[in-house]
């Protein structure tokens, strides 16, 4: 479990290049307006994992930030209960950075739903 304040563990995130490409692969890919996330099955972990990847395309520094922040608050909350020990990798779009932070939450729980 992912404390709920603190920093992101270390053996909760994918850090990786060959394990994005991984879970790319193998996993489903599920899309909603502004995120993609990308499910597959977790290597011999007992704990869900996630990986972000926020480009340029969605703003300056400060906004992909934040939109990382969202994500990685969402991932401790709600997200390791709706992928349970799976790896998920979160592709933030553009339209991301216009997004609040329960809109946030509500999409991507909505689209980890549908991924069961």
């Amino acid at each position: 479990m992912i404390p709920p304040t603190g920093p992101f563990p270390r053996e909760a995130r994918i850090r990786r290049s060959a394990e994005f490409q991984t879970v790319a692969k193998t996993g489903g890919r599920y899309t909603s307006g502004a995120f993609v996330l990308l499910i597959g099955p977790a290597p011999l972990s007992t704990r869900a994992r996630l990986g972000v990847t926020v480009s340029r395309k969605v703003g300056n520094a400060v906004v992909r930030n934040r939109v990382k922040r969202l994500i990685r608050e969402w991932f401790r909350r709600d997200g390791q209960a709706l992928v349970a020990e799976r790896d998920v990798v979160v592709i933030a779009r553009a339209s991301a950075a216009d997004i609040s932070g329960a809109a946030a939450f509500a999409e991507l729980s909505r689209i980890a739903q549908g991924a069961r």
